[in-house]
């Protein structure tokens, strides 16, 4: 089937029809094409109107937004291409068109959905939110984004053209702990940072063979729909496990260091080494276990070396993922002052299998995986201390954020402007690992100065029928 491609004036047209085009038409297409502020939106709703949602993806993490949505807003569209996985959000919600192809869903009945909801695997992200933002929709997309550098960029130049309301789903973000965080650093509280440590004890999907051979597709899964943009192969059920491979996921880079780096890369202003005319670079040096082209590492150790920003000093971020990764655990450690729960330590709940610590001149912070809860440590020394004023508003939640936003009340803070610029600085990370020792990148550019081989891996060509 050949990709839809829909402009704002030719959907409005197409729905028009012999009776002139309705309030919501109108309104839907001048969202798409008026001027506004960064994540803001012209559509206005009455007090007691629902904002009608289309979920793509209701399998898996689509069931959080099964469950969370019909309380705040309405769900008028579902889309998935596995029946069996979805079957238990089609349970709940058994009134709700189902849908299997969201080019089609978008196409024929895009003029009754107001917004839209990304819960699919990572390769699908990207293509959805495009054909999203085209016909006007605002889009809430979960984490990691997109698949690849290449689609971060050209998602944030989509959001910048379209204006539409945008989102990204880590949680983290919306939380009273991340923003006092920020708020913290921005206030000097720990001084100036210059090294952070993130970690997640899991590790990536290691080697395994790449599945050959062809399976009978399963009833309930549409094979041809699931692979979405990438290369055509048959069908074998190891590919289901789509996380462990590289053309379909992000590891555990996409996975968790979308939370755990998110807060380093907002409160050390991370992301203005992506604005425009910018000529920094940083350098990412990466050691493994083994990598391969197909898989992702079973461990990895990677270092980001960035240059100052502003009044900010030069920082280094080390990445520590997977248990068997032959240090970093303990330098973490001894900064803590204790051995981190992984399952093995402390309480043996698994309470630090994840988290993030900013070191600083006067004293470190350190987050949970989610960015959730922190500590100012250590603790003696911030007993009595006085909190900076708040200077970030405070949220229900990352989807209420992004409701409020659509209603014109506020802005959302994971917008795809900057949650496209941690996309791409947690998918450098997935590009060093396949070109150890290190690669030198050029945020504002977009391109990998050295080694130049690398510069193949920001992105990857969409098999026929599929397009940015």
């Amino acid at each position: 089937m050949s990709a839809v491609s829909c402009h704002p004036d030719a959907s409005l047209r197409a729905s028009a029809g012999a009776q002139g085009p309705s309030r919501r038409d109108v309104l839907g297409a001048a969202a798409a094409l008026v001027v506004l502020p960064s994540a803001r939106s012209a559509r206005t709703y009455q007090a007691n109107e629902k904002i009608d949602v289309a979920l793509i993806g209701c399998g898996g993490r689509g069931e959080w937004f099964v469950d969370t949505i019909p309380k705040l807003e309405r769900i008028v569209a579902l889309c998935d291409v596995n029946d069996e996985r979805a079957a238990r959000s089609y349970a709940k919600l058994p009134d709700v068109p189902r849908h299997t192809d969201f080019r089609r869903m978008l196409d024929q009945i895009g003029k009754r959905i107001d917004a839209v909801i990304i819960a699919a695997p990572d390769h699908i992200h990207a293509p959805a939110a495009m054909m999203a933002m085209a016909m006007g929709k605002p889009v809430f997309c979960e984490k990691p984004l997109t698949h690849d550098i290449r689609e971060a960029r050209a998602i944030r130049a989509a959001a910048a053209r379209t204006r539409v309301v945008t989102q990204m789903g880590n949680q983290g973000t919306a939380s009273e702990a991340f923003r006092r965080c920020c708020e913290l650093v921005w206030a000097g509280a720990i001084g100036e940072v210059r090294q952070v440590y993130a970690w997640n004890e899991a590790g990536g999907s290691g080697m395994r063979p790449v599945p050959h051979g062809e399976q009978p597709v399963p009833r309930s899964l549409q094979w041809d729909l699931f692979l979405g943009p990438v290369q055509f192969r048959p069908y074998h059920p190891d590919w289901m496990n789509w996380h462990a491979w590289r053309d379909f996921a992000t590891g555990q880079l996409g996975n968790w260091a979308s939370h755990t780096m998110n807060l380093p890369f907002r409160a050390l202003r991370l992301d203005t080494l992506w604005d425009s005319g910018a000529r920094r670079t940083f350098r990412v040096r990466a050691e493994v276990g083994v990598s391969t082209p197909s898989t992702f590492p079973q461990w990895e150790i990677l270092t980001y070396e960035l240059p100052a920003r502003g009044a900010m000093p030069p920082v280094t971020i080390t990445w520590i993922n997977g248990g068997t990764a032959p240090r970093g655990r303990k330098d973490v450690e001894d900064l803590l002052g204790r051995k981190l729960d992984w399952g093995d330590a402390g309480e043996k709940k698994w309470a630090d299998y994840a988290g993030c610590l900013l070191v600083g001149s006067k004293g470190m912070i350190h987050s949970t995986g989610h960015n959730m809860s922190y500590t100012l440590l250590p603790e003696e020394r911030f007993r009595g201390y006085e909190s900076p004023p708040q200077t970030l508003p405070r949220v229900a939640g990352p989807e209420v954020e992004w409701f409020q936003a659509i209603r014109g009340q506020g802005a959302t803070m994971s917008n795809f402007e900057v949650a496209s610029r941690l996309a791409e600085f947690t998918h450098i990370g997935n590009v060093a690992t396949l070109h150890p020792p290190e690669v030198v990148y050029h945020p504002s550019q977009g391109r990998v100065l050295s080694p130049s081989a690398a510069n193949a891996a920001l992105g990857r060509a969409y098999r026929p029928g599929w397009t940015l």
